[in-house]
């Protein structure tokens, strides 16, 4: 169970606080469950009720400073998806921002810059659909990463362009 002031992570919501715990007074619901409030960390006027019986079903607490660190030392070895065919490679690029799992993230996030220098170096464009899950996979585990490491978003950045990088030998085929 989820404590008020905890910060979790909920799938495709990236990171949000636990503000309350309460029953809601709401027609058609069960007024004696209970709920989790959850604010977005990245919009503090949204709300979002989560039943706190199935809650762990969609949210994790977010990682602990020691976790967040593993992972940054691990870019170099996280492999990149090689998915050569566009329809499979955007469904797994989906399936992953839903897990919502931080080293998959990282993973998209590593393919995708790689992916994208190598096109550019190609004279060509990144795809639409690279561009939306680079995005949605970087809100997501950034958001993560800056509140477990207490950096901002622009360093959290930094460090994991840095990262991907640093002896990177892995080839990605467009």
């Amino acid at each position: 169970m989820y404590e008020i002031g905890d910060f979790i992570v909920r799938a495709n919501t990236g990171v949000c606080k636990v503000v309350d715990i309460l029953n809601l007074d709401m027609s058609g619901i069960d007024r004696s469950k209970l709920y989790y409030q959850l604010v977005p960390l990245d919009d503090d006027k949204a709300k979002i009720y989560i039943p706190t019986e199935s809650a762990h079903l969609v949210t994790r607490k977010v990682m602990t400073m020691e976790e967040a660190m593993k992972l940054v030392e691990q870019v170099a070895d996280i492999e990149v998806l090689n998915v050569t065919n566009d329809k499979l490679r955007e469904q797994k690029y989906k399936e992953i921002v839903k897990g919502s799992n931080p080293r998959e993230l990282l993973q998209i996030i590593k393919t995708i810059y790689l992916r994208k220098k190598e096109r550019l170096d190609q004279g060509k464009k990144n795809t639409a659909a690279d561009e939306n899950y680079y995005r949605l996979a970087e809100k997501q585990l950034f958001s993560e990463l800056c509140v477990a490491l207490k950096k901002s978003n622009d360093d959290i950045h930094k460090l994991i362009v840095m990262s991907v990088n640093k002896n990177n030998t892995s080839q990605i085929h467009t």
